[in-house]
């Protein structure tokens, strides 16, 4: 076969071959991940990865509904105490081990173990004798989770926990495989994918995980991911064709891109809520919920989500977006008051607190970096410094290290915060702030708080809705963190990119998307 004759061969087949399954896929995925350690991953970017390339009992499918992973079949008995597991057994570890029900509770013991200070073990203190653990009292082989097969495993609660599946699907309860060596980057996984390169604050190259259960479903060889903390740079590199999914859209951008890229702009409601957070473990905030308060009433936050964001946030006073738990947004008496009467309100407790004008308070704001953030933080600090005088030194630090100040709280006054609900369920953002939680970056303490959670988790149906409003009522009065608006996702999706779902929680796995060229 001559040259010219090879040539038009390989270009036939080229042209029958579906080139989706062949191709790569360009996404941007936020701030550099802060740890692909599946016990010591806290922020977005970190979890979005780890699902990429680890799996858990259950998973989520494309639409982002909780559905089974390495879980086969479960039974659940004595009252939903009991939860047992038969695993799937073609489930293989990257290396090609067979995945085992001890893997499972080898993780969960790491998890639970005090030394390891698992940023998210508090998701798996339902497990029987699990607090204990947690505390060093008993050793992790009383843990409530036992491997009575190669694949059967068993798992004892303490309480029921009704969302248990989705708390399975999180990163903090993936299995390890025995032989990892504390390096996440190379370990063994379980995911569709597999780390094939990664080169920090530029590149992380996923590769198709041959040996994944569903591997044949995949459609993508490998998946590209950009971590890009400025959504305006992101947007960049989108219109320059070097992504196909931006994590993110630009602040105050909403309008033109509704303009120029309508078919491509996708924004849907999400859960997750904005505050800033206020730590109250020194001053000026400790003992001093008049200060709290009036800082939250200086905040126009209708002009906040109108004008500085301007992609279709919703003002919030309460921390619980909407639709979750039959909670209807959390609407305090002053939420009803106008603009002028929120600041006369918010100058009365401003005295009350004992700051007037002619002595300015001085406070810093810390954020990490994202042009969003700063919008935000700058138009807060001129709200606070119009109504109440207040000096507001903006500081803005890279993502690991502004988590870092945030968790020690040596540093910190006030910070930006929010959550992105774990479970779908209220008491994923109210947890948050129990006295012994170790992600209540405000240090806020109060044992009803702490009670009216503990009643809600005896509760089912209408009592348990009205004991949950119950809390964050309570939180608001005393105002750890003062809430700003509920999120929505906001991506940009190029066209050709197929099995992209817009969904509540805004989870789209890799493993579901394949892309089309034009010709298919």
């Amino acid at each position: 076969m001559n040259s010219r004759c090879l040539k038009a061969f390989i270009i036939v087949l080229l042209a029958q071959a579906p080139a989706s399954w062949a191709a790569s896929l360009h996404r941007g995925l936020g701030p550099e991940p802060d740890s692909l350690d599946i016990h010591q991953a806290q922020g977005l970017p970190a979890i979005h990865l780890l699902r990429e390339i680890r799996e858990g009992l259950f998973t989520f499918d494309a639409a982002g509904e909780v559905a089974p992973g390495v879980a086969q079949s479960w039974d659940i008995s004595d009252g939903g105490l009991v939860w047992r597991f038969e695993l799937r057994e073609d489930a293989r570890w990257s290396n090609g081990d067979a995945l085992r029900a001890e893997d499972f509770v080898r993780a969960w013991r790491r998890a639970l173990a005090p030394a390891t200070a698992a940023r998210n073990a508090g998701l798996l203190t339902a497990l029987a004798n699990a607090p204990a653990v947690l505390s060093g009292d008993l050793a992790p082989e009383a843990l409530g989770a036992q491997a009575v097969g190669e694949h059967i495993l068993e798992l004892r609660l303490s309480e029921p926990v009704p969302w248990l599946a989705e708390i399975l699907a999180h990163p903090v309860s993936y299995p390890l495989h025995e032989g990892s060596r504390d390096d996440p980057a190379s370990d063994p996984v379980n995911g569709a994918f597999v780390i094939a390169e990664m080169t920090p604050h530029a590149l992380i190259r996923l590769r198709r995980n041959a040996h994944f259960h569903s591997a044949a479903t995949v459609r993508l060889e490998e998946v590209l991911l950009f971590p890009i903390e400025d959504p305006a740079a992101e947007l960049s590199r989108y219109r320059a064709g070097e992504l196909h999914i931006t994590e993110s859209i630009p602040p105050g951008r909403f309008g033109w891109l509704q303009d120029h890229h309508a078919g491509e702009l996708r924004v849907s409601p999400y859960l997750g809520s904005f505050w800033l957070g206020l730590n109250l473990s020194r001053p000026p905030f400790r003992d001093n919920a008049s200060l709290r308060q009036a800082l939250s009433l200086a905040i126009d936050r209708e002009t906040l989500v109108r004008v500085v964001l301007g992609a279709g946030e919703q003002a919030a006073w309460g921390i619980v977006p909407p639709g979750l738990g039959g909670l209807r947004p959390l609407q305090p008496a002053h939420a009803g008051l106008d603009k002028e009467q929120r600041e006369a309100e918010a100058r009365r407790l401003f005295a009350l607190s004992g700051h007037d004008r002619r002595e300015p308070l001085r406070i810093e704001l810390r954020y990490n970096t994202s042009s969003q953030h700063r919008r935000m933080a700058i138009a807060v600090s001129a709200m606070w410094k119009q109504v109440l005088g207040v000096a507001t030194e903006l500081i803005n630090e890279e993502w690991k290290v502004f988590v870092n100040n945030r968790r020690q709280r040596a540093l910190t006054q006030v910070f930006r915060g929010g959550w992105i609900a774990d479970y779908a369920d209220p008491a994923s953002f109210l947890e948050l702030f129990r006295s012994d939680e170790g992600l209540n970056w405000s240090a806020y303490a109060h044992p009803e708080y702490d009670e009216l959670l503990e009643q809600a988790a005896r509760h089912a149906g209408p009592g348990r809705a009205a004991v949950l409003r119950q809390a964050e009522t309570l939180l608001m009065r005393d105002m750890p963190v003062i809430p700003l608006y509920y999120y929505v996702s906001r991506h940009l999706v190029k066209p050709g990119v197929n099995g992209f779902v817009d969904n509540i929680r805004d989870i789209h796995l890799s493993r579901y998307l394949d892309i089309s060229t034009p010709s298919e």
